[in-house]
């Protein structure tokens, strides 16, 4: 057993905080990819540690000269999962967005229902507490109230607006003709096209909630936090959008 006298207040002050570090960092990191790499770095600095302490000394070289890069690979790697979980630690506490209205997701509703039967293509995106400023600025902006006519007017073929997404703030229509990222996910299903694409993209850096209206099928798709939601009921949707809005 473990003889905590052994151990100053600040010695134990000390492990106590690198625990709570390493516990939100799992919480912040879960459902990424840089998870399992987490449990392999601190893996690798406790054989450090351990190396050190008993005289393995080329191994603690080794893993000391390993460390010195590894952040900085990491880094590069995994930079879209780390502003996705940086933007999540400032969302609660940093910013509030106005809720969406039941009436707006309402006219957003009957919009895509009705693009749906046409089989017009469409990518509508609710912006929640991480902001879209950077994604809203390279569209085309609009400011106007969310209606539906004016949400099937963007999205007609025959307007200059109808390719990219429509961003949503509130209950404004803040931008259209707006540029995603593409998830880089190779496990997707070929059967999703650019539009599911790019919705899944943005949604795996921010807590956006974004519905995809497919041409092709004439299907409306959901998606949130990297998940793709489809072959869903008008009302089934409806709830499944109202509890991602509210999450």
């Amino acid at each position: 057993m473990l003889d905590t006298s052994q151990f100053s207040w600040r010695e134990i002050l000390d492990i106590g905080l690198v625990a709570i570090i390493y516990y939100r960092l799992i919480l912040l990191f879960k459902g990424t990819r840089a998870v399992p790499v987490i449990y392999g770095l601190v893996l690798v600095l406790v054989l450090y540690y351990l190396s050190g302490e008993i005289g393995l000394y080329t191994l603690n070289w080794f893993l000391a000269n390993f460390l010195g890069s590894i952040f900085l690979v990491i880094i590069i790697l995994f930079q879209s999962d780390i502003r996705k979980a940086l933007s999540e630690l400032g969302e609660h506490r940093f910013r509030l967005r106005k809720a969406v209205a039941g009436e707006v997701l309402s006219e957003v509703l009957d919009a895509l229902t009705t693009m749906a039967k046409t089989r017009t293509g469409a990518l509508v995106v609710f912006e929640k507490r991480v902001p879209l400023g950077d994604v809203i600025e390279k569209g085309v902006e609009i400011g106007a109230k969310v209606t539906t006519e004016l949400l099937l007017t963007i999205f007609h073929h025959n307007t200059p607006l109808h390719d990219g997404a429509v961003i949503i703030r509130g209950d404004r229509i803040a931008a259209a003709s707006c540029i995603l990222p593409l998830t880089h996910d190779a496990t997707l299903s070929t059967a999703f096209g650019t539009r599911h694409r790019a919705a899944i993209g943005l949604s795996e850096e921010t807590d956006a909630v974004i519905l995809v209206v497919s041409e092709e099928r004439g299907e409306i798709s959901l998606v949130n936090r990297g998940r793709i939601y489809y072959g869903l009921t008008e009302s089934a949707l409806q709830g499944k959008v109202t509890e991602a809005l509210e999450s």
